[in-house]
């Protein structure tokens, strides 16, 4: 009999142990080769003695080469994985992950465990998979579907506001203040600044006749609909409706009976219209925040008590696009579009939401995030310590606020699996300089010899050695460094006859060789990995230490670290 893993008579396989051995006296593993049985391994869990990870199947699945696509880990689950994997649907978990500790794997079977529950109250709703870049979910983007889960959607943080083209870059002074979500605020209060209460009455042609209808009801209409929680569109609508209906209701105290029809012609003409668009203007959302980055005293009106007078300042234009078509909108504007967006009309949310490496969104990205599983619940992984954005989370409370998820759980993975606890341990010297209050991860595998320091006079070179030597090994090869020497490691690769691959941002390529921009190496792992000059990969960019600490657990065998220029201190 084959069961599927997700079902409930599969938990005491993944939960069970000496220690609570949930009624099992025996627990078989199978080793598989090739769609052939090669081998199977006995656990008794009565006798008070468990195999647990000293399992040699077990150990060996984990430490299997891989090349390619990121697989799923169904084989080697382990119990504090399990429990999070099949967390009700209705919670909202945060997962602070150490390195090597399988979040990510973790948030992807949740996802198909949640769609295998649950799957008639997500089918209409549907699971999103937020990642960080194209080459990401170009990574994870067979495990879903491996694990027989096709209709998940997945996108990457800045594809959420699809409908902004970005063409320029803020610096990252403006990128954090427009993240800020006091822009929401802002926003906010400049969209329905707009709206007027009437101060005259509507008057209307009717079947030939002019009527007047009498502005006090329609006041009334305004305010009330300016305390309820309606969309700024949808309350328009219901303006325009009610108005309707005041004519209607005049038109029937005379003795007449007018069709829903005639109701809905009074409710479209040109008089009703005009009255309505003076009073409840219609907006586009892009063409608010253009008129709020060139207009001072819009902005000003917007903002004052929100943000100070520099502040607003930072956020003007020098020159006025010709329409909000053509302006030169940068990633943090347009997540300030959506915002506005969606204050305009809801959009549809999915039943669940799984955001990876949530540490480096903003405040306005969150909300976006939010907003899009605003009536159902999150999965929100990431790592505290491996934040690499200017506003990079020190709080997972504060970003399950952001996401609209105040009350979300937030939980920890601190048992490594992948990454040797020797790589570990170089990599652990950097928490006490980039987040001290992040306890440092452990590993399972001790992975004696996984470590190698290399000096050499000239890195570039060097590393085509190193690399020619691990191709010996079985597995996967990444080539760690600052994206201006990728070339350089290409070229000297190809001299020496290795074929290798340059991981984009739209694709991983299929080669055992890869090279990766350090600014992309986060969420990925190979067997082997070669880090190139550590000191350029901190000098690169102002969190550079947090992107060092990423680079090296991206190892899931071995870690050759290639220098010519001085380690960091932080890490000696």
């Amino acid at each position: 009999m084959v069961v599927d893993w997700r079902a409930p008579i599969s938990l005491p396989f993944y939960r069970a142990t000496a220690v609570e051995p949930m009624g099992i006296e025996l627990r078989r593993r199978f080793g598989f080769q090739a769609g052939e049985i090669t081998s199977f391994e006995d656990e008794p869990l009565t006798a008070g003695v468990a195999l647990g990870l000293d399992s040699r199947l077990l150990t060996a699945e984990i430490e299997r080469p891989r090349v390619g696509p990121m697989r799923d880990i169904v084989a080697t689950i382990q119990p504090d994985q399990d429990v999070l994997v099949r967390a009700e649907l209705a919670e909202t978990l945060c997962i602070q992950g150490a390195p090597g500790t399988g979040k990510t794997a973790v948030g992807l079977h949740r996802a198909a465990y949640l769609l295998y529950t649950y799957r008639d109250r997500l089918r209409r709703g549907g699971v999103l998979v937020v990642g960080p870049n194209r080459a990401f979910l170009s990574y994870i983007g067979d495990v879903l579907p491996a694990l027989g889960e096709v209709d998940v959607t997945q996108t990457t943080v800045d594809e959420l506001p699809g409908s902004v083209l970005v063409r320029a870059e803020d610096s990252t002074p403006v990128a954090v203040l427009k993240g800020d979500a006091r822009l929401a605020r802002v926003v906010r209060k400049a969209l329905y600044a707009g709206v007027r209460r009437p101060a005259t009455p509507l008057l209307i042609n009717v079947g030939g006749r002019r009527r007047t209808i009498d502005v006090e009801p329609i006041r009334a209409l305004v305010r009330d609909l300016l305390h309820t929680d309606v969309r700024y569109g949808t309350a328009r609508e219901r303006l325009r409706a009610h108005i309707a209906e005041l004519v209607r209701r005049e038109i029937e105290a005379e003795g007449a009976a007018p069709t829903d029809e005639a109701a809905r012609r009074i409710a479209s003409s040109p008089e009703m219209r005009r009255y309505v668009d003076e009073h409840w203007p219609a907006v586009e959302a892009s063409t608010l925040v253009m008129r709020l980055w060139t207009d001072a005293a819009l902005l000003r009106r917007a903002a004052d008590g929100v943000l100070d007078a520099d502040e607003q300042a930072a956020l003007l234009w020098d020159k006025a696009p010709r329409s909000a078509r053509t302006a030169l909108w940068t990633r943090a504007d347009a997540f300030i579009i959506d915002e506005v967006a969606d204050l305009l009309d809801r959009q549809p949310p999915y039943g669940h939401v799984i955001l990876d490496e949530a540490q480096d969104l903003s405040p306005m990205q969150c909300r976006a995030v939010g907003r899009r599983c605003l009536t159902g619940s999150a999965t929100v992984l990431g790592d505290v310590a491996q934040g690499t954005t200017p506003w990079a989370t020190t709080s997972w409370g504060a970003t399950l606020a952001h996401l609209g998820k105040p009350d979300g759980r937030v939980t920890a993975l601190t048992q490594g699996y992948r990454v040797p606890q020797e790589v570990l341990d170089l990599a652990n010297r950097l928490l006490p300089h980039i987040a001290a209050d992040v306890a440092p991860a452990t590993s399972v595998r001790r992975g004696d010899g996984s470590l190698r320091v290399h000096p050499t006079d000239h890195a570039v070179s060097a590393t085509a050695d190193v690399v020619r030597r691990l191709l010996d090994h079985e597995g996967s090869i990444g080539v760690i460094a600052i994206e201006s020497v990728i070339e350089s490691l290409r070229e000297a690769l190809h001299r020496n006859g290795i074929a290798a691959a340059t991981l984009g941002e739209d694709s991983t390529g299929e080669y055992r060789v890869e090279l990766i921009a350090a600014r992309l190496a986060k969420g990925l792992e190979f067997d082997h990995v070669v880090v190139v000059e550590p000191a350029d990969i901190v000098a690169a960019e102002e969190r550079g230490l947090r992107r060092l600490y990423v680079v090296l657990t991206r190892a899931v065998s071995t870690l050759t670290v290639v220098h010519s220029r001085p380690l960091p201190s932080e890490l000696v």
